[in-house]
């Protein structure tokens, strides 16, 4: 899968924490967040395809399962037979995998803005398929935007997701590399690409009720339009060791309200 290069934060013999970013994001979206998390040790991977890591290989789809391999495959780099696991979005939705198929090596899991994966009607799977396959085709002749200076491209990141500019700025300056006229994101234009084949709900809901970890889930209000608020609270309810935090804020909370998220994950990591 190439090199997955990241950032590191804490002492080794504290608790050991794996910080998995959401999509499009990369590493140093936990930035803000990990001084509020002492003791423990944070370790967040720029996944493959975003930030410094690299691409995967032509062929290989960037899927949630994946992924899973991914993280172990980190966690066995570091020499972590047992860890906890910190996702935001994307980064949740794989954690919520990684917890739910290796409960021998997961300890404890903090979800924030996902749980599960997101699911699709079985009357759209072949409707999704080839949607799919026909933008994949497709993509070879896309050009990437270039942006004249780093600031534009803060400014289009903070549009794109309601970010404030101390956060997109964090975000950007990982994900963009220097190219000619300018700068261009780094992330591989394939993870713009449509899945291929998503779980149904109830797929999902036996997922989420197969973690059986401690499990601490944090929503922002209002509720993201792909996972409304009965639907995020029926998931945490399956979980067998779950409680659900919701709190005012934005889709990134874990970076714009970075004392309210680690004031209510508390001392979860190292409770034991």
């Amino acid at each position: 899968m190439g090199t997955v290069r990241g950032l590191r934060a804490g002492t080794g013999g504290a608790p050991r924490v794996l910080a998995l970013h959401g999509w499009l994001d990369n590493a140093a979206s936990f930035v803000p967040l990990a001084p509020h998390l002492p003791g423990i040790e944070l370790v967040a991977p720029d996944l493959p395809g975003h930030g410094a890591s690299d691409h995967l290989p032509r062929g290989m789809d960037y899927s949630f399962a994946g992924a899973v391999h991914t993280v172990l495959d980190v966690a066995d780099a570091l020499g972590w037979e047992r860890f906890g696991l910190l996702g935001h979005s994307m980064g949740a939705g794989i954690a919520s995998l990684v917890a739910a198929a290796c409960p021998d090596r997961i300890d404890r899991l903090v979800a924030i803005e996902a749980l599960g994966a997101l699911a699709e009607e079985p009357a759209r799977t072949v409707e999704r398929l080839r949607e799919a396959v026909v933008a994949t085709r497709a993509l070879p002749g896309k050009r990437l935007r270039v942006f004249p200076d780093i600031g534009v491209a803060v400014r289009a990141r903070m549009k794109a997701n309601n970010l404030g500019e101390e956060a997109a700025r964090l975000l950007v300056e990982r994900g963009t590399v220097a190219v000619d006229g300018g700068w261009s994101w780094s992330s591989d234009p394939r993870l713009t690409l449509p899945t291929m084949v998503r779980m149904t709900e109830a797929q999902v809901e036996d997922l989420v009720a197969g973690i059986v970890c401690p499990t601490k889930v944090l929503f922002a209000d209002p509720a993201q339009p792909y996972l409304p608020d009965p639907l995020r609270r029926a998931r945490a309810a399956l979980l067998p060791a779950g409680e659900l935090v919701v709190l005012p804020g934005g889709h990134h909370l874990h970076m714009e309200e970075p004392w309210a998220v680690a004031a209510a994950i508390g001392g979860f990591f190292a409770a034991g």
